[in-house]
């Protein structure tokens, strides 16, 4: 992706951040959930120049930063379109933050691939794959002890974690995680090593 795609890509989730944070439902809630959006923001700019990503990725991140920034906004279990998605499919509950954990899956898969592709002797096929996948199922684990670690103590935790009731709330998030990587890889990794074989010669 040339400089100016990305530069316009950035503005678009920095603008996104910034709107997010005029009166959110919890302050509180909005930092913990847009917190990986800045730590992001900082890391991209920091590597861009001996470390830029492939188009590819760089777009799967912003719609991934937007997802999360959205959900930060609102907290996960009121998301406007979540509740739209709850009534039209006749569900129980807002799944907005199913959609959120399934990204988190979907985007770290491509993420992980890229990093292991460009930096170690791993080459595409079946080890690679798995070794993806492990990744990003343990990368959800640690976010629900991360979860757990931050709602401890806060009368906001229970909005925080957004469990809406579920006692397998932490179980299905993992599991939509896990599907979201596989489906990534099954999906993309074709497009996604054209796209890491253009990048060599820069």
């Amino acid at each position: 992706m040339n400089n100016r795609a990305a530069l316009i890509l950035l503005g678009v989730v920095i603008a996104a951040l910034g709107i997010s944070a005029i009166r959110p439902t919890s302050s509180f809630i909005w930092f913990l959930e847009t917190v990986p959006v800045m730590i992001g923001v900082v890391l991209i700019l920091a590597t861009w120049r001996r470390f830029p990503l492939t188009p590819l990725l760089c777009w799967l991140i912003a719609f991934h930063s937007l997802i999360l920034i959205l959900g930060g906004h609102y907290t996960y279990a009121h998301v406007p379109l979540g509740n739209w998605l709850r009534d039209v499919l006749a569900l129980d509950r807002n799944p907005y933050d199913r959609i959120g954990h399934f990204a988190q899956g979907f985007v770290p898969a491509i993420l992980t691939r890229e990093i292991l592709l460009r930096t170690s002797p791993l080459r595409p096929g079946k080890w690679l794959s798995f070794l993806v996948v492990c990744v990003c199922l343990a990368f959800s684990a640690f976010y629900e002890l991360a979860e757990w670690w931050a709602a401890l103590g806060s009368d906001e935790g229970p909005d925080f974690v957004s469990s809406q009731g579920d006692i397998w709330d932490a179980q299905w998030d993992m599991f939509t995680a896990l599907l979201g990587a596989m489906l990534a890889l099954i999906l993309l990794s074709r497009l996604h090593d054209r796209q890491l074989e253009q990048l060599k010669p820069a």
